[in-house]
C-alpha cells in the first residue's frame, strides 16, 4: 500500500526547511543564554554596545560628568557627528573619559543591552555608578565573551572602582596597559596609561609611577603617530606629572 502513495517533489524541501527552522531556533536560544557568540559576520569588531565612562572626579567638565555610564550602540558611534561626551570638552586638558566597547554576553550585560535597544535615537541610556559595578561584578568570566570583554571589563572596573579601592583600580590599570596587544584593544592603552599614573601619583607611589611614565613614553615616542596614539594635551598631561616628579625628587636634595 505505501509503495502506491505518491509524495509530492517538493515534500523534501519543506522538510528541510523545517529542519533548518529548528535549528535556528535552538541557536536563538542558545544565544540569548549567552553560550553562542553570534558576531555578525558583517561587524568583525565583536561590540554590541559602547560605554562612555569617566572617573569620580570634582574637576571634570559639566559635559563629561552628565554623560559618565551613557550606553551607545555601533550604528550611533559610527555617525561622523558622533561625540561620546554628549557635546565638546570644556577642560583645555582634556578629561580623562573612555569610549569602551562590549560584545557582552552575560546576563547584566544582556540587560543593558535589550535596554538601550528599547531607547529611540533621540534618548539615551545612562547607567548608574551603581549599575556600572553590577555590570563588572557581573558573571562576565563564566560567559562566551569572557576573552573578548577581558580588558575592557578590566578598564571598566579600575574607572568604577578609583575612590572606592585604588588597589584594585591600579592593578586593573596594570593589567590593561601590560595586556592590550590586539589591534581592538590598542584604544585602550592611552586612557590606562594616564589613569594608572595619575592614581600611583596620587597613592605616592612615585617610583611606580615613574617607571610607568617611562613606560609610556617608551610605547609611544614622540617621532611616530598613530591612531591610538596620545593626543598632543594628552602628551602634555604626562610631561605634567613627569615635571611634578622630577620637582619632588629635587626637593630632598636642595633642603
Amino acid at each position: 500500500m505505501f509503495a502506491e502513495l505518491m509524495f509530492p517533489d517538493v515534500l523534501p524541501y519543506l522538510f528541510a526547511i523545517l529542519a533548518l527552522l529548528i535549528v535556528w531556533q535552538y541557536h536563538q536560544v542558545q544565544v540569548m543564554n549567552g553560550r553562542i557568540l553570534a558576531i555578525d559576520i558583517f561587524d568583525r569588531s565583536g561590540v554590541r554596545f559602547y560605554l562612555y565612562v569617566t572617573p569620580e572626579e570634582d574637576a571634570l567638565c559639566p559635559h563629561c560628568t552628565a554623560s559618565n555610564g551613557t550606553v551607545y550602540l555601533p550604528s550611533q558611534v559610527a555617525r561622523k557627528d558622533f561625540c561620546p561626551s554628549g557635546g565638546p570638552c570644556l577642560k583645555t586638558t582634556p578629561c580623562p573619559g573612555v569610549l569602551v566597547g562590549l560584545y557582552g554576553s552575560w546576563l547584566e550585560a544582556r540587560g543593558v543591552l535589550e535596554r538601550v535597544r528599547q531607547k529611540t535615537a533621540s534618548v539615551s541610556l545612562r547607567l548608574s555608578q551603581q549599575e556600572l559595578r553590577g555590570l563588572v561584578n557581573g558573571q562576565w568570566e563564566r560567559s562566551i565573551s569572557a576573552e573578548t570583554d577581558r580588558l575592557a571589563i578590566q578598564l571598566l572596573e579600575a574607572m568604577s572602582y578609583e575612590t572606592v579601592n585604588s588597589e584594585l583600580a591600579i592593578a586593573a590599570y596594570r593589567f590593561t596597559v601590560e595586556q592590550a596587544k590586539e589591534i581592538r584593544h590598542l584604544m585602550l592603552l592611552v586612557p590606562a596609561y594616564l589613569r594608572l599614573i595619575h592614581l600611583l601619583i596620587r597613592t605616592g607611589r612615585r617610583e611606580e609611577a615613574w617607571d610607568a611614565i617611562e613606560r609610556f613614553e617608551t610605547r609611544f615616542p614622540v617621532n611616530k603617530r598613530g591612531r591610538h596614539f596620545p593626543s598632543p594635551e594628552q602628551r602634555d598631561a604626562v610631561r605634567l606629572h613627569k615635571s611634578h616628579l622630577l620637582d619632588s625628587r629635587a626637593l630632598p636634595l636642595s633642603a
